[in-house]
């Protein structure tokens, strides 16, 4: 569906459920993902995906594609139920980012003991990240969505997301490489 079906679409789910209903099934499972990844429990990503999009759905009239898209408007919704789950929790819950997704685009030997101990690092370094920056990557890698589109999902502008990502790997850059010091032998 190209950007003029998908904006048609949303006119007509402002006053037809079916229409919203395929904007639904488009984006349903991205949506159970970014849910899911956050929590680590099917039951609490259904929850979550469900009251996503019953919010959705009781906002449509409202929803005005001016500075973001649609897609992005979802994960800002998504979004804002997660950090209410976490302030809800009694104690935090780490994020379980599936580090296959983060580093799909670069590819190493599956089998190898050295492949396995780097991503485990990355996984151990990703976890010690604020919320903010782990939800940042699952946009980004996993979601794939443009600096604009994690902008109006994080509220924040387009510069400050730049920042906040090369900040972000900075301080993964230098996690990793304190930890790959103190491994070294003596």
């Amino acid at each position: 569906m190209d950007e003029g079906e998908e904006r048609d679409l949303i006119a007509r789910a402002k006053h037809d459920p079916e229409a919203f209903g395929m904007l639904y099934r488009r984006y349903v499972k991205r949506i159970y993902n970014y849910h899911y990844r956050h929590t680590g429990n099917p039951g609490e990503a259904e929850d979550l995906t469900s009251r996503t999009f019953y919010r959705a759905l009781r906002s449509m009239k409202r929803y005005h594609d001016r500075q973001a898209s649609f897609q992005a408007w979802l994960f800002r919704i998504a979004h804002n139920l997660v950090v209410n789950w976490y302030r809800d929790q009694s104690r935090r819950r780490t994020v379980p980012l599936e580090v296959e997704d983060l580093l799909a685009n670069h590819p190493g030997p599956e089998s190898s003991v050295e492949e396995q101990e780097r991503r485990e690092s990355l996984l151990q370094a990703i976890e010690r990240l604020p919320e903010e920056r782990k939800t940042l990557l699952v946009l980004k890698f996993t979601e794939q969505l443009s600096n604009t589109e994690i902008g109006a999902v994080l509220g924040k502008s387009e510069g400050a997301i730049k920042s906040l990502y090369h900040r972000t790997l900075l301080s993964l850059r230098t996690m990793l490489t304190e930890e790959a010091q103190n491994e070294k032998p003596v």
